[in-house]
Order: C-alpha cells, then structure tokens, then sequence
C-alpha cells in the first residue's frame, strides 16, 4: 500500500492550525505515492475535530476517543494501531513540541527511519526529504532507503488545507492499554503573558534590536494598537527580558503565518527568518538596504524606525 497517515494535532478544545498543514502535505504526498489521505484525530472532542479537519482532499478520518489532551502513551499507541490496521507508506506528523515528543517513539515501535523538520519531500518509490541545517543556512536533501517512513514537517511551510470535504469518518478501536499509560494531565500553567498567543494574529508588529533601548518599545507598542496587531520580537528584545519569551519569533520562538508581518529593526537572521517566512505578506522598516530582511520583504522601508513608525502611527490613527 501507499497511503499517508497523518496525525492531527489539538491543544484546550481547539486544533492547532498545523493540523490544516499536514492535511495539505499529506494530500501532496498520497498524489505522489498513488494512494489515500488518512487522518488520525486522537482525544479530546473527536467528532468537533473530525468535522473541522474534513476538509478537501481527505479521504478517510479516524477517530480515536480516548482522554481529553495530548498524553504520548496514548497517542503512541493509537498510532502504532492506525499503522498496523492501514499499513500506510508514510506516517506524518507535526514538528511540533507534541509531534517531537511521540514522533520517536512511534518510528522506534514501528521500526521506522524517522525524519524530522521537514520543509519539502518529493516521493518516487522512496521519500527524498528537504531540511535546513545550521540555521536554515543550508538545505540538505536526504533519500530514505526504506519503503516506509516516518516525517514531521514543520509548520508554516505548507499552507493550511481549506474547503469541505466528503471524507469518511469512523470511530477506531485503538485497543488503548491504561496500564501502559504512564502520565497524564493535571492542569496547565501559563508562561509570563501567556494570554497572547502571537502564532493565532493575524497582524504582528515584530520589534528587533533596532529598537535600541527598552523605553523606545512604547513608540512600537502604540503602532501595534493603531493597527490593531499584536506585539512580536525577535530573540534579542526577549534575551534583553525586555518582552516575555512568549512574544518571540524564530527557530528558538515560535513559527507565525499572519496576514500581515511588520518587522520593525529586524535584520532578518536566518534564525527569525524561520520563524516568519510563511507570512502572506511581509512589510520591512530598516536603515540598511543591503538588511536580509529586505530578501524576503513584499515591501520595505529603508529608513529610521524612530522617523518612520511616528508617521504610520499619524496615518493609521
């Protein structure tokens, strides 16, 4: 066989938008391999998730209602179950802190090779994968020798599947033994101003080291609420503890596909640049012309911030 499994993800009662991204790498796949799109939809609200995931594309979704949030036991089994039922080519995941915790133990279980942060693949028997290494400086293309494989991709690289779709939904018995659940949850705690989630925004107003001091985050923070946007950062302002880690974009932060991102003094390191470059539009202000950022910029502003911010602020109030 050469279908695609692909393992939806959820957090407190809401898919997590990468979910819509597997489905639209696993379509892209199942073309490739000649086979189906499944979907694996593991605890919490099942039947609400199965709906919303349901979208063109997918042929068939499982469900497996076990628990209300991520647990790796169990997502563990039920995968390995889903695998030995459908017996697909490739088993895709979301390189994503939930997807990193059980992706290994999966392809372990499975006796699987495991590829992990996956931005392109192309399929022609066996999977060649695309990475990027040493700060997304390099790609490196790796050719699996099995055929049959285990993949995370990471997210913002596929755009997010749409439409509605006529997929099966059924209820799978995945077997789950409680006695090998080792864990389970207890609560969560928020982190700093946990309130903000800046990868759901669709506008960010992103603030680098160009900034200069903290007292000049107010003049950015008040361009943020002209244009009703949430604040964002590179990993200097958050080092500096300037803003909490929570508000920070890149390799090391969070990935965000707004609308709209403003990157305001930003260079535009590789290390953000990955965090940010599927945005639907991207927007520059920067003294240097020869600024990476200005690479992957729609449009770009060269000029001071402490000039030009002033009068976006004018113009949008």
């Amino acid at each position: 066989m050469t279908d695609v499994l692909a393992v939806t993800e959820h957090r407190r009662g809401s898919l997590r938008d990468v979910s819509f991204e597997v489905v639209t790498a696993g379509r892209e796949l199942a073309d490739a391999t000649g086979g189906d799109l499944h979907l694996a939809v593991i605890s919490g609200d099942v039947d609400k998730f199965a709906e919303q995931v349901n979208c063109d594309g997918v042929d068939q979704i499982h469900t497996v209602a076990y628990g209300e949030e991520f647990n790796h036991d169990v997502y563990t089994q039920a995968i390995e179950a889903l695998y030995d039922d459908l017996s697909p080519s490739v088993v895709l995941m979301p390189n994503s802190v939930n997807g990193l915790d059980y992706a290994p133990a999966v392809a372990n279980g499975l006796s699987l090779p495991l590829v992990t942060d996956v931005v392109a693949f192309e399929w022609d028997g066996a999977l060649t994968a695309t990475r990027e290494m040493y700060g997304s400086k390099v790609e490196t293309t790796l050719e699996v020798d099995a055929e049959r494989v285990a993949v995370t991709i990471r997210g913002g690289e596929w755009p997010a599947a749409n439409g509605t779709g006529d997929a099966e939904v059924t209820a799978f018995d995945a077997g789950i033994d409680e006695g090998a659940i080792g864990s389970r949850v207890t609560g969560f705690e928020e982190v700093g101003s946990g309130d903000v989630d800046i990868s759901d925004a669709e506008v960010l107003v992103s603030v680098g080291r160009g900034i200069e001091e903290e007292e000049n985050l107010e003049l950015v923070e008040e361009l943020a609420d002209a244009l009703g946007a949430t604040l964002s950062s590179s990993r200097p302002i958050v080092d500096a503890g300037w803003l909490p880690k929570n508000r920070q974009v890149g390799q090391s932060g969070k990935v965000v596909t707004p609308k709209i991102y403003l990157a305001v003094g930003i260079s535009g390191a590789v290390q953000h640049v990955a965090g940010m470059k599927g945005s639907e539009t991207i927007i520059a202000i920067n003294t240097d012309p020869n600024a990476p950022i200005f690479d992957i910029a729609d449009y770009g502003i060269v000029g001071d911030l402490f000039d030009v911010v002033p009068e976006l602020i004018d113009e949008f109030q």
